[in-house]
């Protein structure tokens, strides 16, 4: 499977180049407009863009938004793509245990098309960028990302009640200070953002005793017959 932005600015010539790719052991190859014609402030966008998407997917790719793209078969069926969440293939691809590497491509100048450039566009970007994070990290233990935070702010809490305590016993008024109000909604917070924790982690547990084996998706990259050695062990992604 391939795909190519219709404005014309990606060159079909360098389909090869994509294709070779994929023929090393790649399951999906993404373009590189190392040499991209496009205005300046377009540029400087699409560097910070895929600077935070490296650093919070830990996938590292020079041009991650790249139309131009080559996939395996079985890559491109088992990836769930919704809303605008095509600009985030590779990473998505990594975390569903497929391999990704990118090449330069040519990138020509625009001449048909409108571009969509615009602040909106980046700000939905970075939402989707939030859903592919948690979902990629959180999906099976959100437990860990709300319990984790919910204990840090109740330790935090607890901290500031114990201080205004033994100011209290000190002979000072705490009444009226906007610290004891801070610590109590700390702890407050905090204990809820466990319980959602806990019952998120719960309706995971639920949905893999319904779904059975195949609630969390692999992929078997090797597969042994049994006249294989028992030394040998299949690998599965």
């Amino acid at each position: 499977m391939l795909t190519i932005d219709g404005d014309g600015q990606d060159d079909p010539a360098d389909i090869p180049l994509l294709l070779a790719k994929l023929d090393d052991g790649f399951d999906l190859v993404s373009g590189w407009k190392r040499d991209r014609q496009d205005p300046a402030s377009r540029r400087m966008a699409s560097k910070a863009f895929n600077w935070f998407t490296t650093k919070a997917t830990g996938v590292h790719m020079h041009d991650m938004n790249c139309g131009f793209k080559a996939y395996r078969g079985d890559c491109a069926r088992s990836i769930d793509v919704y809303g605008e969440m095509h600009r985030f293939m590779p990473a998505l691809a990594v975390q569903g245990g497929w391999t990704v590497a990118e090449v330069p491509v040519n990138h020509r100048a625009r001449e048909f098309g409108k571009s969509r450039f615009g602040f909106e566009r980046y700000l939905r970007g970075a939402l989707d960028l939030v859903t592919v994070v948690f979902l990629g990290r959180y999906q099976f233990r959100p437990l860990h990302l709300f319990g984790g935070a919910g204990a840090a702010m109740t330790f935090v809490g607890l901290l500031v009640c114990l201080y205004l305590t033994i100011v209290k016993i000190g002979g000072s008024p705490i009444g009226e200070r906007p610290l004891l109000f801070l610590g109590v909604l700390l702890i407050v917070v905090g204990v809820q953002l466990m319980t959602l924790g806990l019952l998120a982690q719960m309706q995971v547990l639920t949905r893999r005793e319904i779904a059975g084996s195949g609630f969390e998706r692999g992929r078997i990259s090797q597969r042994l017959d049994r006249a294989s050695s028992p030394s040998e062990k299949s690998q599965v992604n």
